[in-house]
């Protein structure tokens, strides 16, 4: 019996996960192409997705990695961009059901995506490690696989269309964010003033020696900081989040 629940629950999580799987191929496809564009060989492209399945950590670190920069502003970039994962991950434990060992809070860990948190989390009660193995491993090898693709058509197709499509992965940021700047005045403002330090490191003459690297660890930490300071989250009498 328990033999078919597992089995249940690792195909609910399958079917889940397939949703995700598609999008990260074309997300990933646009990934392989600026990561080739970049200087990078197939092989190492399709390497840097399959030990990391972090959009945002990867586009950040590529220009790192083909700018031969420091460790240290690798480290301090990847540290910044993704320290939410460690957040949704301190909140995704209190789904876990009794069966999740320590090993497999590490695999769940390591594709606790955006999109699989927000799966995961929408869950009714508390979740099985069968389901959170299918869940999790669509979506793994759809951005592997989509990664692939971009990087294999980077070498293949025409420089003027692969410029073209690696401005894909800019439209995706774009459509991250802009519908929650519309709904959030405070997610507006972030934004903006990220997106003025960044022109500010690009075209002042002082600033444009500032390595790639340690402009995104810089316009993240004062953007983040001053809309920290400017819009609190408000609370209510119980600690909670309004």
């Amino acid at each position: 019996m328990e033999n078919v629940s597992a089995k249940v629950n690792f195909t609910t999580g399958l079917r889940d996960g397939i949703p995700i799987c598609l999008g990260y191929i074309s997300v990933a496809f646009a990934f392989g192409i600026f990561t080739v564009n970049s200087g990078l060989t197939i092989w190492q492209t399709i390497c840097i997705s399959l030990a990391n399945c972090t959009s945002a950590g990867q586009l950040a670190g590529v220009p790192i990695i083909a700018g031969c920069l420091s460790f240290t502003e690798m480290a301090l970039s990847q540290l910044v961009i993704n320290l939410r994962y460690s957040l949704m991950s301190v909140s995704l434990s209190q789904k876990l059901a009794d069966d999740v060992t320590s090993l497999d809070r590490l695999l769940i860990a390591f594709v606790n995506t955006d999109e699989v948190f927000a799966v995961a989390s929408g869950q009714k009660g508390l979740v099985s490690r069968y389901y959170f193995f299918g869940l999790i491993l669509t979506p793994y090898f759809g951005w592997a696989l989509g990664t692939a693709l971009g990087a294999v058509a980077g070498n293949i197709l025409p420089i003027i269309v692969t410029n073209a499509l690696g401005i894909a992965i800019y439209g995706m940021f774009i459509a991250i964010i802009l519908p929650v700047a519309k709904k959030d005045k405070a997610v507006t403002i972030v934004v903006l003033i990220s997106c003025a330090l960044s022109v500010c490191f690009h075209f002042v003459p002082a600033l444009k020696q500032v390595s790639s690297g340690f402009v995104i660890i810089i316009c993240a930490v004062i953007a983040g900081v001053t809309g920290a300071l400017l819009f609190p989250v408000k609370t209510d009498e119980e600690g909670e989040a309004a």
